[in-house]
């Protein structure tokens, strides 16, 4: 083709396919490598599981800590850092060895029961997968720029099922206006992904709720502000311990940077197998949508809630915080599901409303916990509704998800993603200036350029 900008079109439709085929690869990979290892080494024989189910995650850390440390050390963390960093700074340059490290190291650690998912290091393979198309086509350094954008939106839009969400988290995570190029460049990609996805793994909504949750009971709506509260608790714990224990890992110079992902992954599977232990379910550990869904439709008690919202956020920061390659996306919606679960047991105890308020409670406390870990509020709101199939809970949804929002972004300033790149020197133009590493804080008052 003659020009750059219909190169960048053919482009554009290209990747939007192949993207679509990579992260269905990549979600195939991980769920055939759990069930070899980690749903494997739960059904061990007698208590020989207990065992097993430590053993896999501290193995499958092992094998990411000597990829990770001298193969594609790029490949760490959870992919959406990393996209950020390749769009503003490289021109959307992501290697072939980071897309492929990214793709093998993750499935195994994930596969074998790291408490991490799948939908951010989607991201980072798909821009992978665009930036190879774009260095094939030839692309002006300020196109492939845009092709990172169009990774991002095929890969959430194929990791979530939710091409809507897709557009809106590529707006507010990584391009930041509209650029009428890049928009139209991100739309088509989130939607031949998804379609792509669709034709591959059926068209269903990621959690398949019980009939259509709606807001019967305005005086629910007490409850609905309390879980926002709770969510931007839960939002910057979480934030703060992982922070916190990755600054530590860091500075951890008598164990090798290859060996620290084992420590995690034992610590995670010693917490999976007290999950196991005491309610009999799984989550922690492996594929957390089966134990997630069962919130979702009331059929977990308050306590076991409760107990996984904090197995999970911790068997979280521990797999992340050591090095580990995988992201909080999934992490965040089990933890927020479990806590609006319990919540939903403060409704329907209290004003004796219909047990369907826990399931409720479950799906709008997904949102928000996602929205203050993550801090993206648009897409909070729409991923939910995609994700669930479900458009009844609107009012919850944006009192809730705001609500989080507000108040993580009141606490802690910066976002978890801009955080995790300061604790690598790393200082984004939009980041708003140096980090402080005592209080999790940019310094307004200094020059971004002088941080270098």
């Amino acid at each position: 083709m003659p020009t750059d900008r219909q190169r960048l079109l053919a482009v554009t439709i290209v990747a939007g396919g192949v993207c679509g085929l990579a992260a269905v690869a990549f979600h195939l990979s991980i769920v055939g490598l759990e069930a070899l290892l980690i749903n494997h080494a739960n059904r061990a024989a007698g208590d020989s599981w207990i065992w097993w189910t430590i053993l896999s995650p501290t193995i499958g850390g092992v094998v990411a800590g000597v990829g990770l440390t001298y193969f594609a050390p790029a490949a760490a963390g959870s992919g959406i850092p990393q996209v950020k960093v390749a769009y503003t700074l490289r021109y959307g340059m992501v290697t072939v060895r980071e897309t492929i490290g990214k793709f093998v190291l993750c499935a195994i650690q994930i596969g074998s029961g790291a408490s991490l998912g799948l939908e951010g290091p989607t991201v980072q393979v798909c821009a992978g997968v665009s930036s190879m198309l774009a260095r094939l086509a030839r692309l002006s350094p300020k196109n492939s720029r845009r092709m990172a954008s169009v990774g991002m939106a095929a890969g959430i839009a194929a990791a979530f099922n939710a091409p809507i969400a897709a557009v809106t988290f590529t707006l507010e995570e990584l391009v930041g206006d509209l650029d009428q190029t890049m928009l139209s460049g991100v739309i088509v990609a989130a939607a031949l992904s998804a379609v792509v996805e669709h034709s591959v793994l059926g068209s269903n909504p990621v959690f398949h709720v019980q009939g259509n949750y709606q807001l019967t009971n305005t005086s629910s709506l007490v409850w609905y502000a309390l879980l926002g509260l709770l969510a931007a608790v839960v939002s910057v714990a979480f934030t703060d311990s992982l922070l916190g224990l990755r600054a530590w890992f860091r500075g951890l110079k008598t164990v090798p940077r290859w060996v620290q992902p084992a420590i995690g992954g034992a610590a995670t599977g010693g917490l999976a197998a007290v999950g196991l232990a005491l309610f009999h379910l799984n989550g922690v550990a492996g594929d957390p949508y089966g134990t997630l869904t069962l919130a979702l439709t009331g059929k977990m008690t308050v306590i076991s809630m409760a107990v996984f919202c904090v197995l999970k956020l911790a068997a979280t920061v521990c797999s992340y915080s050591s090095g580990g390659s995988g992201g909080i996306f999934a992490p965040s919606l089990f933890m927020g599901a479990m806590l609006g679960g319990a919540v939903g047991y403060l409704d329907v105890t209290v004003f004796h409303h219909s047990t369907d308020a826990i399931g409720a409670f479950a799906v709008v406390g997904m949102g928000a916990v996602f929205a203050g870990i993550v801090r993206a509020p648009m897409t909070s709101v729409l991923i939910i509704f995609e994700m669930t199939g479900g458009y009844g809970l609107v009012l919850p949804l944006m009192i809730a998800n705001m609500s989080a929002f507000a108040l993580a972004r009141h606490w802690r300033r910066t976002p978890v993603y801009d955080a995790l790149l300061a604790q690598d020197d790393i200082y984004l133009p939009h980041g708003g200036g140096p980090f402080d590493p005592h209080d999790n804080e940019y310094l307004p008052s200094m020059d971004v350029d002088a941080a270098h």
